[in-house]
């Protein structure tokens, strides 16, 4: 689910950056997002009401310099630092793809299967999802243990189960109900 502030953030980030090369904008996003996180102290100063913001953003104006963040993505950052936003950058970096997978056309689905599924059974989820949305599917794929077999899909609000678990409770269903 999505963070309303951090959907609100995204949006006028591609807004800005709508004619430039969103993948780049993406990537440098999820740099800087990847920096913060992987430094506590980072984090803490940038949080911290006892840091002032002209210090905040010295200190990420240094940190991006090597990175070559460009200067969307740069001023981005120092307007979320300075309505002390930027632990939202997370959330932000989440719905600035997903905004900007619905702008290029794909839709978002995920399926679960019991085992690991090789590259032809990717494809063919891949390839039906795609059919069903009528949109190119951007499908992550993880394993769940917890299904005895089969694979349950989400595409959107919509869940399509094929586990052996959702065959099973289907079946049992309609047995109690005759």
């Amino acid at each position: 689910m999505l963070s309303v502030v951090g959907t609100r953030y995204a949006k006028a980030l591609l807004d800005v950056v709508g004619g430039q090369d969103p993948d780049k904008t993406l990537s440098e996003l999820r740099s800087v997002r990847d920096l913060i996180a992987a430094s506590a102290d980072l984090h803490v100063a940038l949080l911290s009401p006892a840091v002032a913001q002209s210090r905040k953003r010295a200190v990420i104006a240094r940190l991006l310099d090597p990175m070559g963040v460009s200067k969307p993505i740069r001023n981005f950052l120092f307007v979320i630092i300075d309505h002390r936003r930027i632990n939202e950058l997370p959330a932000i970096a989440e719905a600035f793809e997903v905004l900007l997978d619905e702008r290029l056309g794909f839709v978002r689905a995920s399926v679960a299967s019991a085992h690991a599924l090789n590259d032809t059974q990717r494809a063919g989820l891949t390839a039906e999802l795609s059919r069903l949305s009528g949109k190119q599917a951007k499908v992550a794929f993880a394993t769940d243990p917890a299904l005895l077999g089969g694979v349950v899909a989400r595409l959107g609000s919509k869940v399509y189960d094929g586990s052996v678990r959702g065959q099973l409770e289907r079946l049992r269903l309609k047995l109690a109900g005759d």
